[in-house]
Parts: C-alpha cells; sequence; structure tokens
C-alpha cells in the first residue's frame, strides 16, 4: 500500500477499520438490541449504510467483530455476513463469537474454521465493580480452567483473540498472554478507560503499559469515546497517545466501532481525530495505525485471488 500524507502531515491513505459491527433489527438475532430505539441501536446497519458513514475516506478493507448475534448459534452471524452483498476488501475478515468455556467449544472453532474469512474469536469479558457496568459476573474468568482449556483450541487453528477487558483485569491478562505465547491477542477499545479522574487515568495508562510488555499482545485504538460521552479534543488525545506510547505505532490498530460509536461520535469525527493526533508521525506509522498492521494481524488479502 502506498503511503500519503499532506503537507500538514495529516494522513490521506489507505484505511482498513480493524473494528466494526453490522446488524439487521428486522432479524431479531441481537438479543442485546431487542427494545432498543433511537437511530443507533434501534436501527439496522448494513453494508450499505457502513459505506455512507465512510464516504470521503479511501476505505480499502475492514475487519468485522461479532456484534452480540444469538449466542447458541455463532455459525448463523457468518452465513449472514456472507450473504451481504459488498465490495471486494469490506468485511474481509470475520472475528466469530464462540464460548470458550463450553464443553463444545472445539468442535464450534473447527466449524468456524471452515469459512476463510473467520481468522479468529472474541471474549467479552469486561468485569467492573459496579455490577451494572459488567458485562460478566466473574472477575477472573481469564483464569477460569475450563475457559483457558477452551482458548487453547485457538492456536492449531491460527485464531487470534480479540479481548474486551477492564482495567481491574490487567493482572489475569497479563497471566493470560504468558501463558498463551503462540496466540496473538488483540485488547479491544483501548483497554476501556472507565475511570475518567486523575488517579483513575493514570492507574489505566500504568496498565496499558503492563499488557504492552506481552510480545503477542495487540491494542485497538477505537471508540474511544465509549468511555468519554464528553468528550473533547484534548481528553480523546490523552487516551490515543498514551496508548500510542504503551504499545507503539507497529502494535496499535485504528478501529471505527461503528455503528456502536457514532453513539458519541460519527465515523468522520473518529477519523479526523485519528488524522490529527497522529499527525506527527512518520509516513510508515501512519500507514501501520491505519491499514497494515490490521492488514497483518488478519491476515486481510491484498488482492481478491488471495481469498
Amino acid at each position: 500500500m502506498a503511503v500519503h500524507s499532506k503537507g500538514d502531515g495529516l494522513y490521506d491513505g489507505p484505511i482498513v477499520d480493524a473494528h466494526h459491527h453490522w446488524w439487521d433489527t428486522a432479524l431479531g438475532r441481537h438479543p442485546w438490541l431487542k427494545g432498543q430505539s433511537g437511530p443507533v441501536l434501534g436501527q439496522s446497519c448494513l453494508p450499505h449504510d457502513y459505506l455512507r458513514a465512510a464516504t470521503g475516506y479511501d476505505l480499502r478493507a475492514s475487519v468485522h467483530v461479532e456484534a452480540g448475534w444469538d449466542p447458541d448459534d455463532p455459525q448463523g452471524e457468518i452465513a449472514w455476513l456472507d450473504s451481504l452483498p459488498r465490495p471486494e476488501g469490506i468485511a474481509a475478515r470475520y472475528v466469530a463469537y464462540a464460548d470458550l468455556a463450553s464443553p463444545d467449544v472445539e468442535a464450534t472453532l473447527a466449524a468456524l474454521a471452515r469459512n476463510k474469512r473467520v481468522t479468529g474469536v472474541r471474549a467479552i469479558v469486561s468485569w467492573h465493580p459496579d455490577p451494572s457496568m459488567s458485562r460478566v459476573t466473574e472477575r477472573h474468568l481469564m483464569m477460569n480452567t475450563d475457559w483457558r482449556a477452551g482458548l487453547s483450541c485457538l492456536e492449531p487453528l491460527g485464531f487470534s483473540l480479540d479481548l474486551l477487558m477492564s482495567p481491574w483485569q490487567v493482572d489475569d491478562a497479563c497471566d493470560l498472554f504468558a501463558s498463551f505465547p503462540g496466540i496473538r491477542f488483540a485488547i479491544n477499545h483501548c483497554s476501556s478507560p472507565f475511570e475518567r479522574s486523575t488517579e483513575g487515568m493514570a492507574a489505566w495508562a500504568e496498565g496499558l503499559k503492563r499488557l504492552a510488555s506481552a510480545p503477542n499482545a495487540f491494542l485497538k485504538i477505537s471508540d474511544l469515546v465509549a468511555y468519554d460521552p464528553d468528550w473533547t479534543e484534548e481528553s480523546l488525545t490523552t487516551v490515543a497517545r498514551a496508548c500510542l506510547a504503551a504499545f507503539g505505532a507497529r502494535r496499535c490498530m485504528l478501529g471505527s466501532d461503528h455503528p456502536v460509536a457514532t453513539l458519541h461520535a460519527t465515523f468522520h469525527q473518529t477519523y479526523e481525530h485519528f488524522r490529527r493526533v497522529f499527525s506527527d508521525l512518520s509516513q510508515e506509522e501512519q500507514l501501520a495505525l491505519f491499514a497494515s498492521n490490521a492488514t497483518e494481524f488478519y491476515r486481510v488479502p491484498s488482492h481478491p485471488c488471495e481469498e
């Protein structure tokens, strides 16, 4: 991929979106969306909606991350994604769902692996001291024996693990990364900086450095607004630069988290911020962040014949 930047350093080259979602509310296959209303969670987001949001950018490829489809039917989401018409490269790779603690996980993963677009699965393990903000009830799920047994099935398939975790789980995550050196991990959404106080942000940033000490850990700089709905340019920059400082330009990927992030910021706002905050980097570093890191991590094909 060619590297482009304007005279002011703003990146103007190809984009590979490392994290986005699609859903069709008419199908009723996403339990968490039932009863939702409003212009984001209450409406479908399909390829044409996503591409319209990305108008004006050189969007070459993207990675679709499981979107909370019926957990009893992970194959259903993959079949549905395959049925959606879209340009070459868009949703070229899938991060699927599999219950790693299930006794049937090996068979589930084997079935997923038969689809050439599936390159990994996602585990949502995010725990918060406030139960209303937790995604799981078990803080130490990453230490669970059954869960880890399921995780061990990823490596023979060449699968990566997308991980949505919280700052309270850094110890467990570091142990996990060290215990499975043959698996690559993509930490979602900047490792979820929930606590916005000075102390909370300092603890989060220190946690990032510890996570980054594992060579098989990568970070998605994505949905900066999820934990900062009243964001400012300065507040977003603080998070983005801390991520870059911890993981470096070669182990970070940029993702839109469209359409979820549009609860608080448009696709355009997200990528314009990325362009500004990383404008001081070299052209090669910008290309890595915006495109090539995601391409390499998810094995996104450069040409249709590579599918």
